[in-house]
This record gives C-alpha cells, sequence and structure tokens, in this order.
C-alpha cells in the first residue's frame, strides 16, 4: 500500500476518487507538512544547542534547510538498521555521495536522492510517519 493511499484511509477518503493532478497536489502538500513535522523534530533535539549558539529562529531554519537530509541519515545510522554502504546499497548510490551529505560537504543533495532518504527514514522510522499522518489527519479533519 502507498504512502498516498494510507494517509486517504487514515482520513477516511477513497484514493480512487481523485485524479491524476489531484493526487500530485495531494502529495506536495503532505510532503511540507511531513517536512515540517520532522524539522520541528530534529529542533527539539538540538535546542540546547540553539540556545547556546544564540540563533534567532531564522538561523536556525536556514541551518535546518541546509542540513535536512543530513539529519534525517543520521538518525537513520542511529537506529543501527543501515551504515552507510547499507544506505547507499538501498538507494543505489554511491556511498562516498552519503559520505559527503554526512559530513557536510554536500548541502543540497539533488531531489531524487533525497526522496530516496526520505522512503528509507518512512521504512526505520515508521511509527514516527505514522504519527505525523495522524497530526495531518487531525488538522485535515479540522479544517473540513
Amino acid at each position: 500500500m502507498s504512502a498516498m493511499e494510507s494517509f486517504c484511509q487514515l482520513i477516511g477518503l477513497n484514493s480512487d476518487e481523485f485524479s491524476k493532478q489531484e493526487i500530485f497536489i495531494l502529495e506536495g502538500i503532505i510532503f511540507i507538512s511531513i517536512y515540517q513535522e520532522l524539522t520541528e523534530l530534529f529542533k527539539s533535539r538540538y535546542k540546547t544547542y540553539f540556545r547556546l549558539m544564540k540563533l534567532n529562529n531564522e538561523m536556525e531554519n536556514i541551518m535546518f534547510e541546509t542540513n535536512f537530509i543530513r539529519s534525517l541519515i543520521n538518525d537513520i545510522l542511529s537506529t543501527e538498521e543501515y551504515s552507510l554502504l547499507g544506505i547507499a546499497n538501498y538507494t543505489h548510490l554511491p556511498e562516498d555521495a552519503i559520505y559527503d551529505v554526512v559530513v557536510g560537504m554536500n548541502t543540497n543533495p539533488s531531489l531524487i536522492f533525497s526522496i530516496k532518504i526520505i522512503e528509507l527514514h518512512r521504512t526505520v522510522r515508521p511509527q514516527l510517519y505514522q504519527e505525523i499522518l495522524k497530526k495531518i489527519s487531525d488538522v485535515t479533519n479540522k479544517l473540513y
């Protein structure tokens, strides 16, 4: 079952009722929402660091935009389900490419690379994504 089908079931919709264009738009909205939730999660982990560095909200946002995929990779590695080589095998990318993102040499990975990392992150943290989708569903239901 695709992530879109799961989300539609969660909020009580039939994904077959949407056109391809509507599904594309809905996927974009969900992607943005997931990005925002994950960013907040990672920010909470670095709260003390931000306070010590005296970073304002705008500087924090810039830092996370720059290091978002890096944070996901580090979170994947922290589960010990995948090593750098394992991530490289899963994404079909060279281990050096993964390493460059992890150490901060590449702060602008490609969209395809980013999507693969997000997909992998979703497989190692399924409960987190279920919680995020539930939160999105709750907000969506309040709007309508």
